[in-house]
Order: C-alpha cells, then structure tokens, then sequence
C-alpha cells in the first residue's frame, strides 16, 4: 500500500516564489519513491500565478465553507505538472494582489482561510492523506483545525501532521481578539499552552504544539533554536517538543545547478574538466560587468538579499580593508538601502574591482557562481541556505560563518589532513572573517593543487534532493508506524 502525503504550503515552484520555501516544496515531491509514496500539493490560486500556468488549470467544482460567523466561497482547481497533481484554492477576495502576502493583518485572515480549506476539499477531490505536511506559519493552523472540527469525521481521524520551520523568524502574529474572529476557534485555545505569545496569538506557535512532529531545515538550526539567541522567543517551546524535533538540509535542483549542462553560462564544465575551463567564465563576466580582465585574480561572488540576517555589517566593516588584496567583488541582490548604497560607492571607489549589481536576474546569479573563485556567507543566522549548495556545485569555494545549515554543508578546510569543501569562522566577527577570506587567498595563491583539490571535493559533495528525500521517508515511516 502505498502510503498517501499532502504537502499544504503558501507558496511553489514554477508557480509562486518569494523565498526558498517555494524551491523546497516545488522540488521534493519529485524525489519520494514512487512506489512507496503518493504526494499531493495544495496551494493557494493567487492572481499573481502566471497567465501560463492558469491556462493548464482545470476547475474540478466549488462550495461555501463556514468561517467563524462567515461564509466563504471554495473553488478547486487542479493541474499535474511533473507527475505531482497538484491542487489550487481559488478566492478571490483572499488570493487577489499582486504578491502572495501583503498585510499581516489581511494575511493572517487569508491563511486562516486557506488552512481551513485545504482540509475542506479533501473530501470533495476523493484524497485522504496519511500524514499532512505543512510549511511555515501560513499553515500553522493546519494541526490545529485537525484536532480541533476537523477530528469529529472519521475521514480525517487518522491524519497525521507534520511542519516544517524555514525560518523561525516569521511566526504569523496578531491580536488575539482578531484571529479569534479571522479562525472561528474557540476560546480555549488561545491559551499559554497553546496559541497564546506573550500577549498575542501566534500561528507558528499553533503549529508545533500540535503537529505530531516538527522538522526544520539543518541538523544544526534544529539545535540553535532550542537557545534564546536564536530560538525567536520560542526557545522554550523548542525544548519542550524537541522529542519530536528533527533537522534535515534542504536539497538543491541538481538538473537546474549543473555547470556541465547550464546553458546560462559562458562556457560549461564539470569535475573533471573545470581547471581548463572554469576560468573563461571569469574573463567574461570580468568583461560584462567593466572588471579589469585578469584570469589568475581571486574573484569573490556574494549572490543575496542584502539585509542584516546575511552578514552585511561584517562586509560593511572590512570593506576597506578587503579591497586592498589582491581580489575583485562582485554582489548581486537587492535588498536595505544602506546596504545597496554602500556597495554602489565601492564599485565608484574600487572600480575594476567591486561590481555592485543592484537588482536581480537569475541568469547572472548563474554566471556568478561560475565565474567566481569563492563565496562569500557570513550569516548572523541561516536555518538552511540554497547559495552555498550552488556555490559547492560549481566549484566556488564558500566562505561562510559557523551556523545553521552553513555549518551542517560546508566543511572547513584543513590543510594537515587535505579535507574539507570551504572555509568557515565560527564568531560573528568582521575581522575573524577576514582572517577566514584572506586564509583562503593565501591557499589559492600559493598552494594552487590544494585549493584545486578542494573544489574537486566541494564540486563532489552530493546536497541532491533525493538524500533528504529518504530523512523525510524515514520520518513519515515513523509517524505512521
């Protein structure tokens, strides 16, 4: 018998994408076994879904569905992309908007809405799912409705719910009064034990007390939030359930990230052939961006959203500094403006050295990850991270601080054994990272055939879906046990 999975997320790729959350739920489906596993998709139809993708759309039917002292309209649409069927709920007065979230207050409502339909149309398109996989706090409500009205039919007795935490720090917070009204539930659960956070109501919070298992995105994030520092005012909560708590890497598109077969870069190569060719992207994208041509000079690639939680201030500090070795910069993304502009003046300062693209195109991002010698992440905190995957996959060595999932994927170099897949530094620190960038200049300039030998190892680790593919098998196996 094969076992049934329902993964209910705010967002998915090709369809809608703001963040990594799209690429983990668009992509591992894919990779369950097909003969053990059935996977199912539901997200939300938003306006915002490409005319191309509306077009293949099929609508199956629609109903009114109660919605605390309101009635909402539930269309279902569907379409099977890939060999995933996947289902959209349509309403347009939740879904319209050019974004797929605007407002907390309006999304706290939308989400509300979508969890309680998701469950709805079950039902109605014949699917009875063995564990319901949920995303994030757009979705917390889902294991609350299942043991809430949901738990009465025996349709949905026996469900098991997992969710899983991309980013702990977006919880979905609002006025208790408000969700109350926005969700229909009784009074009782907005409690200390159960919805209530300091004061307000809290979806995430709703989500793991009741899920009956909660993964996030590392083995080392699944740690980190169990601390103060990192646990956004739920440390506590993290400990309490961490006998349900696992970590699992997120996986990376090895058919979409493969500079063997990436039609976006100048010129294409693999393992075996990346000392002979991987350096003619460089010279071109030195060309392209107005950098001084010179195939031998470390070239340093930061591809990212240019806020406080990626590291920026470090850079902010040694910028200078780093700028008189022997390096060229080049940053894409977009993101605080005071991150922006001060990258804007050093590509004005150091020109022929720092490119600063300030906006974002993803075939650039390719080139950059093939044209550049190392990468830089030095992240105040990272629960997963896809760059530094793409970046191990075409040989461009990362750079990275000591946290989440950067921890759990990059291995520091260690020059006395010859391992290891980048360079890393463990305090938030600008200068200890310095010291991590400028370790890492002097194995690319004076010991070529181990930095060589690094990227033979970096370009061979495998951070495929299908490896967390089996964790997640693993763990469904233990739910339905």
């Amino acid at each position: 018998m094969k076992k049934k999975v329902l993964f209910i997320a705010s967002e998915c790729v090709p369809f809608v994408k703001t963040g990594g959350l799209a690429d983990v739920v668009g992509s591992l489906p894919k990779y369950f076994d097909k003969d053990k596993y059935e996977v199912r998709v539901i997200i939300p139809n938003y306006l915002c879904i490409g005319r191309e993708w509306k077009e293949k759309m099929n609508f199956i039917t629609n109903f009114y569905m109660d919605m605390a002292w309101r009635s909402q309209y539930v269309g279902i649409m569907e379409m099977e992309y890939d060999g995933i069927q996947y289902y959209f709920i349509d309403n347009e007065y939740y879904f319209a908007g050019e974004r797929p979230y605007g407002n907390i207050y309006e999304d706290v409502e939308k989400f509300a809405f979508f969890s309680k339909a998701a469950l709805s149309i079950l039902p109605v398109v014949g699917y009875q799912p063995d564990i319901v996989h949920c995303h994030d706090w757009q979705t917390g409500l889902v294991p609350v409705y299942l043991k809430d009205s949901f738990h009465e039919g025996e349709f949905y007795v026996n469900m098991k719910s997992m969710i899983t935490i991309h980013n702990l720090k977006f919880q979905g917070v609002w006025n208790i009064k408000a969700v109350q009204d926005a969700t229909g539930l009784d009074m009782s659960y907005f409690t200390a034990d159960k919805l209530e956070a300091f004061g307000d109501a809290n979806y995430l919070k709703g989500g793991i007390v009741y899920a009956d298992m909660v993964t996030t995105v590392s083995r080392t994030y699944a740690e980190e939030i169990k601390t103060p520092f990192y646990g956004e005012h739920l440390d506590g909560l993290m400990r309490a359930r961490s006998n349900v708590l696992h970590g699992i890497v997120n996986g990376l598109d090895y058919k979409e990230w493969d500079p063997g077969a990436d039609t976006l870069i100048y010129k294409k190569y693999t393992a075996d052939n990346f000392r002979r060719n991987k350096w003619k992207n460089k010279l071109e994208l030195q060309k392209e961006l107005g950098l001084t041509q010179d195939k031998n000079v470390m070239m340093i690639g930061i591809v990212s959203r240019l806020t406080d939680q990626k590291g920026f201030d470090l850079i902010d500090a040694v910028m200078d500094e780093m700028c008189q070795d022997a390096v060229q910069i080049v940053v894409l993304g977009t993101g605080e403006a005071r991150y922006e502009n001060m990258f804007r003046h050093y590509a004005w300062k150091y020109s022929g050295k720092v490119a600063a693209c300030i906006y974002y195109s993803n075939e650039l991002a390719h080139k950059i990850y093939a044209a550049s010698d190392a990468f830089l992440m030095p992240s105040l905190f990272e629960p997963c991270g896809l760059s530094q995957l793409m970046s191990l996959r075409y040989g461009s060595l990362p750079i990275v601080r000591e946290t989440g999932g950067l921890k759990d994927t990059v291995e520091p170099y260690n020059e006395y054994e010859e391992t290891g897949t980048g360079f890393s530094f463990a305090n938030y620190n600008a200068h200890e990272m310095l010291g991590a960038v400028r370790y890492a200049q002097s194995v690319y300039y004076d010991k070529k055939r181990s930095w060589n030998k690094i990227v033979d190892r970096a370009m061979a680790a495998d951070f495929s879906w299908n490896n967390s593919a089996k964790q997640y098998e693993e763990l469904y196996e233990e739910l339905t046990r």
